[in-house]
């Protein structure tokens, strides 16, 4: 009982990214620029998706599922790194900080499971092209949704469990920006080796399986295209998945190096820049990579334009 009494902070300090005034002015202009971008991005790419009839295939789906996880990830922590940037209370509570980094790992890993899906649905429509409409079927499209929530929400609640559970009497300072993992369990003077481990299973699994799922479905994607004769046909299969591919490899590079080690290899600099990239920026760019390198986004717009001026005119 004595050393659970140890647990004495009512509330976290975030230290954010910088102590200087000049460039927290900069970095809060910034990063409000990049939010605003991400919300209307993010925002229109669900409006478009859900107005324009052609595009609710289940790619399109899914892509509107992965603007609305991008808009909840970063409005779960830019708006707290706004706040701390702009004003001179920095602090958060306990129950606030347990809060944004549940809601940080349900978003995240249930986006890292829901790509897997997009590149298994890029898989039959490259690969099987004949039964698409049969194997993604609506309830299949729906099944894996669900199956990625749940999944994400039950990782995200085992590991706010054993992290809240963690004494933390040495400091109530996060040198961070955000409530995250590896900081607040630097914090705690108990001993975190099998919350370590309970971690890195859970986060582990969901992105082993992600991974062992995407590359396997590119692997045969690559496969297929390079047995197709016609280079005009290469180019348009290509160009199916390279969009997914590249929002891919930047989501999951980031991720991966960030969280995927032990805390002793804990870097505050190098590890602020990564998070900085996969919660801030990278919600700003996916709308951005899979609307502009899409003919049938950019085409939706135009139909969408076309019908507001003829009801405008009626």
């Amino acid at each position: 009982m004595g050393r659970r009494n140890c647990t004495t902070v009512p509330d976290f300090i975030l230290m954010g990214l910088t102590d200087s005034a000049e460039t927290q002015l900069v970095l809060s202009v910034l990063f409000l620029l990049i939010y605003l971008i991400t919300v209307l991005g993010n925002a229109g790419m669900i409006l478009i998706i859900c107005l324009d009839p052609q595009l609710h295939t289940p790619m399109y789906f899914f892509l509107s599922q992965l603007s609305f996880l991008d808009l909840s990830y970063s409005s779960v922590i830019t708006p707290k790194t706004l706040q701390n940037l702009l004003t001179s209370t920095k602090s958060i509570s306990f129950l606030g900080c347990f809060t944004q980094m549940f809601f940080f790992i349900v978003f995240g890993a249930a986006e890292c499971l829901l790509l897997s899906s997009m590149a298994y649905d890029r898989y039959v429509a490259i690969c099987n092209p004949l039964c698409y409409p049969i194997i993604m079927s609506t309830r299949l499209c729906r099944a894996l949704l669900t199956g990625a929530y749940v999944t994400a929400f039950l990782s995200s609640t085992l590991n706010a469990i054993y992290v809240s559970r963690l004494d933390f009497c040495k400091s109530n300072v996060i040198q961070h920006f955000f409530c995250d993992t590896s900081p607040i369990l630097a914090l705690s003077c108990s001993d975190t080796l099998v919350v370590e481990i309970i971690i890195f299973i859970c986060g582990g699994s969901n992105l082993l399986l992600s991974l062992i799922t995407i590359s396997g479905s590119y692997l045969s994607i690559l496969s297929t295209i390079l047995k197709i004769n016609s280079t005009v046909g290469k180019k348009k299969a290509f160009s199916t998945c390279a969009s997914h591919l590249l929002g891919v490899t930047i989501f999951y590079g980031t991720l991966i190096f960030t969280h995927l080690k032990p805390k002793t290899s804990y870097s505050l600099g190098r590890d602020q820049v990564a998070s900085v990239f996969y919660t801030i920026v990278i919600p700003m760019l996916n709308p951005l990579i899979y609307s502009l390198r899409n003919k049938e986004v950019i085409n939706a717009v135009g139909r969408i334009m076309q019908n507001t001026e003829g009801l405008k005119y009626q």
